[in-house]
């Protein structure tokens, strides 16, 4: 059996990068001979089977050809006289589409590993536009390798506008839009996956609510990028670097997307962006099919992070209550940690604020500290019936905060 490795494991080899999976393509062999030889098959499209030692997967060679719009519009090929070369040609970028044999030969007929090396994300084909996942495809990866210098080739942007504006986008479906997205949020420098999206004019497409934040302007004076959208970029790097979290991530794109209803004649201010952006929101994930545990966590952040950054500020009872809609005193589900990280993200996503101190997040751990030790023996024995003993139990919590800010106070005060 011909076998070799390719696609990403390749690249990330020549990268120095951590190979996470192998994939293998196989010459000259049916679906038959694949199955004789104890190979178990898992594609649904195309032929693909798995290793019967290594779990890994080996496809047969392929080509591809398109036959209606959008992701899943092809027929395959698979026979046996599908060569490497052309089972790499439909591949979507020239880093993708290198070989790499059993003894060690590297087969790379496209030019990848000189696109590795100067650093060039290119399409291999014309054939590229046949798929727009592959628009999604080229910005996910310009999200994961930013920090090694890669850039889009102007001419792989110029088709993948061109891609854009014949519709070839519109075709995406909700949930393969999400994955990419999901994947764009785990890779270390999330924004250059909608800066990528930005510059084709996918963007506005895809994600209309983040791309009418560009352009809406913000005051200075907190917020010397005065732009909202460049906020929203520098609040997801920001969030990159303190969590590896991607729903922390989420809720740190979406958190201002109340501002990109602001009236022009109001900016640069946005009175109530936190209660205006929660029906743009719920829409987004709607449509998107988010998770509740993303959209959870992004309607608390959106809600809440105003309070979050003049925490310092807040009335015990305020603060109490802030506390109580994130879970705070709920130890299994409590969202108190996630929804910190992501407002500390949002305070340092301004320019020139990258470094500095965030005191609300340790002030308000600290408060949920107080209030969690509470003795709610004396509640109890009131013999409170439903609602009241949580009103009860929350009085107290207030107390115990509002004592916490008088010390906290003091103390700053004094020093």
């Amino acid at each position: 059996m011909k076998y070799f490795l390719v696609g990403g494991a390749v690249r990330d080899q020549l990268l120095n990068y951590p190979v996470l999976e192998k994939d293998w393509v196989v010459l000259g062999e049916t679906p038959e001979s694949m199955l004789s030889m104890g190979f178990r098959p898992v594609g649904k499209d195309f032929p693909v089977f798995l290793h019967p030692q290594s779990q890994e997967e080996y496809a047969l060679a392929r080509t591809e050809r398109k036959t209606a719009p959008g992701y899943k519009g092809f027929s395959i090929d698979s026979a046996p006289d599908v060569t490497l070369e052309q089972d790499l040609m439909r591949r979507d970028l020239t880093i993708n589409a290198m070989a790499l044999s059993p003894g060690g030969q590297l087969i790379d007929p496209y030019g990848g590993r000189q696109d590795l090396e100067q650093r060039v994300l290119r399409h291999v084909s014309p054939a590229f536009a046949e798929d727009p996942v592959r628009i999604l495809r080229v910005a996910r990866f310009a999200a994961r390798y930013q920090s090694l210098g890669f850039t889009v080739a102007e001419e792989t942007r110029a088709l993948m506008q061109a891609m854009v504006g014949n519709g070839e986008a519109d075709h995406l479906v909700a949930e393969r839009v999400w994955l990419e997205l999901l994947k764009a949020l785990n890779e270390p420098n999330p924004s250059a996956f909608f800066y990528t999206l930005k510059r084709c004019g996918a963007l506005e497409k895809l994600f209309p609510e983040i791309s009418r934040l560009f352009g809406v302007p913000q005051p200075e004076q907190h917020h010397p990028e005065i732009d909202t959208g460049e906020h929203v970029m520098l609040c997801l790097e920001q969030a990159a670097l303190l969590s590896q979290a991607p729903e922390v991530r989420f809720a740190a794109l979406v958190h201002d997307l109340g501002k990109g209803l602001t009236p022009a004649a109001l900016w640069p201010h946005h009175y109530g962006h936190e209660q205006s952006g929660l029906p743009v929101l719920e829409a987004m994930c709607c449509r998107l099919r988010v998770p509740n545990t993303f959209k959870t966590l992004a309607q608390l952040v959106m809600k809440y992070h105003t309070h979050c950054h003049k925490a310092l500020e807040l009335r015990a009872a305020t603060l109490t209550d802030m506390l109580i809609a994130v879970n705070a005193f709920k130890t299994s589900n409590s969202h108190l940690m996630e929804f910190l990280l992501a407002c500390e993200a949002d305070a340092r996503g301004r320019t020139h604020f990258e470094a500095r101190p965030y005191p609300q997040a340790g002030f308000i751990r600290e408060a949920a500290q107080r209030a969690l030790a509470i003795n709610t023996a004396a509640v109890m024995n009131k013999r409170l019936q439903g609602a009241q003993i949580g009103a009860a139990i929350r009085q107290l919590r207030v107390e115990a905060i509002a004592e916490f800010i008088k010390i906290y106070r003091s103390d700053t005060k004094s020093s």
